[in-house]
């Protein structure tokens, strides 16, 4: 795979020459963007996933959402509906994507909307439920709304610094593009990392005066939720079977590992779109587990699309933690909601 994406690199020039005159058209504006009255957060990356978008995004609402009233706007990816849809609890993940209505699902005061069109989207918020405050999920390269805060995900194994453009690497645009993020931060970092290790990574991300840099790390629930609520250390004697559909399952697995569990993993593509011959698989690979205590276990983002299709499912969800100068992250955040 590695040889077949170095043979691509002439192909991955040309990527970067036409998102170098896009980026060009829209910072001399000869593209427009659009600027809205409201304060609008972007919460994206310059790889192709994999960082972290969805617990940041939760960050923010759980930071947000008991002082603004809050709306979160997403393009719905794999979603089998078109144009702008807000959500109600008609909705399933077919309709919207799974990250959607995992948002809608956990937070009962914020309103949800998808739209592929991000300006449209967000006009018809503004018209519809006049909210406060925007959150934009996995939009950094959608240049065509002006957002007012930036915030832009690496991941510590992952670094933008240390990747290339699509197709021989995993980058959508230039590492230039890191220019535009009010905020970086670097994800699912170990929570070990030392003060010296996190600035030997700042120097490799180059960022610019007016930009910091923060470090932050999985933190995963001890209880387990789903058909049943279960606690992680009730699983000692079980066998699991982890069914996973995201773009990078190692963290979980390892978590797993640290806490000595035994499970078999069956792994999709992310935002899998489960068939009928998936589920088929899933019950069959659950069945032939001889263990009394067995159990199916799966990502909070995964369970929006498997609900329903399985029994003994429960899932794991996770949340965002700061090493440090978590209250500098927020105060900045807050300080541009309130200019």
């Amino acid at each position: 795979m590695k040889v077949i994406r170095y043979l691509l690199f002439p192909f991955a020039i040309l990527y970067n020459i036409v998102t170098a005159i896009r980026n060009f058209f829209y910072d001399t504006g000869v593209f427009t963007s659009t600027s809205f009255q409201l304060p609008v957060i972007v919460v994206g990356n310059l790889s192709t996933g994999g960082t972290g978008k969805t617990p940041q995004i939760e960050y923010l609402i759980r930071l947000l959402k008991d002082r603004y009233k809050i709306a979160v706007l997403s393009r719905g990816y794999k979603r089998k509906t078109k144009g702008f849809l807000l959500l109600n609890n008609t909705h399933n993940a077919e309709d919207v994507g799974d990250e959607p209505l995992q948002f809608f699902s956990k937070f009962k005061n914020i309103d949800v909307a998808v739209d592929a069109n991000r300006t449209e989207g967000i006009q018809r918020l503004i018209t519809d439920i006049n909210p406060e405050v925007i959150l934009l999920d996995d939009a950094f390269q959608h240049r065509k709304v002006k957002a007012g805060y930036y915030i832009l995900l690496t991941k510590f194994d992952e670094l933008y610094a240390n990747d290339f453009l699509l197709p021989t690497g995993n980058l959508r645009e230039s590492r230039r593009g890191r220019s535009r993020a009010n905020t970086i931060i670097v994800t699912k970092c170990p929570q070990n990392l030392s003060e010296d290790q996190q600035e030997r990574i700042k120097k490799k991300l180059k960022p610019t005066a007016n930009q910091e840099v923060y470090f932050t790390s999985i933190g995963y629930n001890e209880t387990l939720k789903g058909d049943r609520e279960v606690l992680l250390s009730e699983l000692e004697n079980s066998e699991i079977l982890l069914v996973t559909g995201i773009a990078n399952p190692k963290p979980l697995l390892q978590f797993l590992g640290r806490n000595h569990l035994k499970f078999q993993h069956i792994n999709f593509p992310d935002h899998h779109n489960f068939t009928s011959s998936d589920i088929s698989k899933i019950n069959t690979t659950y069945e032939s587990i001889t263990s009394v205590n067995k159990i199916i276990l799966t990502t909070e983002k995964d369970y929006m699309r498997l609900k329903g299709k399985i029994s003994n499912l429960v899932y794991i969800d996770i949340e965002t933690k700061f090493l440090n100068k978590e209250e500098s992250f927020t105060t900045n955040v807050l300080n541009f909601i309130q200019s």
